[in-house]
């Protein structure tokens, strides 16, 4: 399966989803993206280094040190966050990585009035098939 058949098919699935897109955050580069609507392709331009200071930002990485230094698991490489959910004025934001490649996240948009546990596990159930086309 293709990234934007994936893409297409995480938007069809997530209730009330109006976009997907997939970032490499080693790249800061978006590899894909769908939408149902038009959106302001400022937005799409900036959605990979926004979704990159989420997630590595310097104050994320600060925290994620003083857990795994407290955990004792300095040196695994492995990320602290992995989900994380924005709430505009009028939209719900996911963000959630991949589990075979933490470098890579998935970013849905959905309407605010979306049942947020249902969006959430739609997501994360279309991950893998996201996953595989990588």
């Amino acid at each position: 399966m293709s990234l934007d058949k994936a893409l297409a098919d995480i938007v069809s699935d997530v209730p009330d989803c109006l976009a997907a897109g997939f970032v490499d955050l080693s790249t800061g580069m978006l590899l894909g993206i769908k939408t149902v609507d038009s959106h302001p392709s400022e937005v799409m331009d900036i959605l990979a280094a926004a979704t990159a200071d989420m997630f590595q930002g310097q104050n994320v990485k600060t925290i994620e040190d003083i857990f795994k230094k407290a955990r004792g698991t300095e040196n695994d490489g492995h990320h602290y966050f992995q989900e994380i959910i924005v709430n505009s004025d009028n939209l719900l934001h996911v963000f959630i990585r991949c589990k075979s490649n933490e470098e890579f996240v998935l970013c849905t948009v959905c309407r605010k009035s979306v049942n947020l546990g249902m969006a959430l596990t739609k997501v994360r159930r279309g991950l893998p098939a996201i996953e595989a086309t990588m």
